[in-house]
């Protein structure tokens, strides 16, 4: 299991503010479809400035330690 200082270490070279490209990057290369999509449900704790979406690095790490980026990383494995 995977924990936060981890997570803080792999991250390390990204900002403490991200964009959505990097938002999708940090995550494995997720489809922009399925970034938005994280956001819209309120998966991740981001800011909206003028069609920017800025995230929190802390809240892509809360995000990946969470039980829904589990299971989902979970069922991308099943797939392929």
């Amino acid at each position: 299991m995977k924990n936060r200082p981890y997570y803080e270490k792999l991250f390390d070279t990204y900002p403490d503010v991200v964009t959505l490209p990097e938002f999708r990057e940090m995550l494995g290369g997720i489809g922009d479809t399925t970034a938005r999509k994280l956001m819209r449900e309120n998966r991740v704790q981001h800011f909206c400035i003028r069609h920017t979406y800025l995230i929190p690095k802390a809240s892509v790490i809360d995000y990946v330690l969470s039980k829904h980026y589990a299971k989902y990383k979970s069922e991308l494995k099943v797939q392929v």
